[in-house]
């Protein structure tokens, strides 16, 4: 290939936002002269390695979007710390069916046992995919709107979260909300429901929700629309934490 091709080619990919050809194109006609591959099969390396980049450019930019605290991936789970765990359910979530079905997934348990990592690795499954997901505490979540009703700004800030294909609402139940953070969750919670998946991980039990959210009547309602058809997942088990802590200690006292 002359110099002037070469610029022009070069050129050509760029204004075509095909910076991956653009950038591999010299090796893979070196490569295809010696291999003596075809333009067919030449095309389809070329392409194929765009197509590879453009899929890891999304997924780095919907891991992003997310504001994971952690990356924490359900390969990197300890399953044998969590005997009773429905591993068949696991790996049926990891499919997103439920995020297409509207579905919600609750995580009910103490603390320790896994509950984050499982939601984290839930939705980083669901950005593998392409569906746009956010990760957020219920302290976290409640603060900004209260912000955004003090700003003006909580309309859009209701609806931009009725928008991810996925929330993660983590840590539901450590902190009691104001009765106007508890309102302006249940208003997301409402604006979500049959419209969008919700994980939320709690380490209370549904009949205990009143601690947190107050009002009865307002927690019996939210309560009803986030746990109807919902995958109710209880962890049971003793926190792997705690344990890990008690191993340690005994090692090192030994």
């Amino acid at each position: 290939m002359n110099e002037k091709t070469q610029i022009l080619l070069t050129s050509s990919l760029k204004e075509l936002k095909l910076s991956t050809m653009a950038k591999n194109y010299e090796v893979l006609v070196r490569q295809a002269l010696e291999s003596k591959w075809s333009y067919d099969e030449f095309l389809l390396e070329l392409t194929q390695r765009e197509l590879s980049a453009r899929s890891e450019n999304r997924l780095k930019r919907r891991l992003r979007e997310a504001k994971f605290p952690l990356m924490k991936t359900l390969e990197n789970f300890d399953y044998e710390a969590a005997p009773d765990l429905d591993v068949r359910l696991i790996q049926d979530l990891k499919r997103c069916e439920y995020i297409s079905q509207k579905r919600n997934v609750i995580l009910l348990g103490k603390s320790g046992t896994g509950k984050s990592h499982i939601a984290t690795g839930l939705a980083i499954e669901a950005c593998r995919q392409g569906i746009r997901t956010r990760f957020v505490t219920g302290p976290g979540l409640a603060n900004e709107l209260i912000e955004a009703n003090d700003e003006k700004t909580l309309s859009r800030t209701i609806q931009r979260y009725s928008r991810y294909g996925l929330l993660v609402v983590d840590e539901l139940g450590y902190v009691p909300f104001s009765k106007k953070g508890a309102e302006l969750l249940f208003q997301v919670f409402a604006e979500r429901y049959e419209r969008g998946a919700i994980i939320v991980t709690t380490n209370l039990g549904f009949a205990d929700w009143t601690q947190i959210f107050g009002e009865a009547t307002l927690t019996a309602a939210l309560l009803d629309r986030l746990t109807h058809k919902a995958h109710i997942i209880t962890c049971s088990w003793d926190s792997y934490r705690l344990k890990e802590t008690l191993k340690n200690k005994t090692q090192k006292n030994g």
